[in-house]
């Protein structure tokens, strides 16, 4: 028994100061990618970034790719979590916390929005990514559905087809925000808000 209990300290030690390093790591690749975008980020980049060497690195991540992987599926699950957060509240209530949320909250900045498209970017050759990207959009048009299902009605009367536009017009507006200078993301909450609540006979 005395021998057991210092190890198991010892270990609980190194699984902070692994988890520490690894959101170093986490944070480094965001910086990276928001300053040079992911293609031009190197695996040295991201090791400086995070004051440690290249070949450190590599004892927590086997590549560039599998930092990018497991980032964006924790950002992913932080998201979905949060959404789901809003399903206790009336359906006008969660439509205007999802319009808070994709334009107007921390993940709404003009960066923020070009790091999301970096990584749908990425997932388009990376399978990883395609599964992470695919199981959220998922989950946020199942998220959709079940509102448009307490909804007074519904646009095309089907309530998986209104979640399909409506997702579509999040993500739409997101992009423009981005690339258009004549849309910020003030007008894009103005234009989903009152696009969802329309659809949904809110409005």
């Amino acid at each position: 028994m005395p021998t057991t209990t210092p190890r198991r300290s010892r270990a609980g030690r190194r699984d902070s100061r692994g988890d520490k390093r690894r959101r170093l790591i986490f944070k480094s690749l965001h910086d990276c990618i928001l300053a040079q975008g992911y293609v031009k980020t190197t695996l040295a980049d991201v090791a400086k970034g995070a004051d440690m060497s290249p070949s450190h690195l590599l004892y927590y991540f086997k590549g560039k790719e599998a930092i990018l992987e497991q980032y964006f599926e924790n950002v992913s699950v932080s998201f979905l979590e949060k959404i789901e957060e809003f399903g206790e509240l009336e359906p006008r209530e969660q439509i205007e916390a999802l319009a808070d949320f994709w334009f107007k909250g921390e993940a709404s900045t003009v960066k923020e929005i070009g790091f999301m498209l970096e990584c749908f970017g990425a997932a388009v050759n990376d399978d990883v990514l395609k599964i992470t990207k695919r199981d959220f959009d998922e989950r946020c048009k199942s998220h959709l559905a079940k509102i448009f299902d307490d909804c007074p009605a519904v646009f095309m009367n089907n309530s998986t087809d209104a979640a399909e536009i409506a997702y579509g017009l999040m993500i739409g507006l997101r992009s423009a925000v981005y690339f258009d200078s004549d849309i910020d993301p003030e007008g894009a909450h103005r234009l989903f808000l009152t696009s969802v609540l329309t659809m949904s006979g809110l409005k």
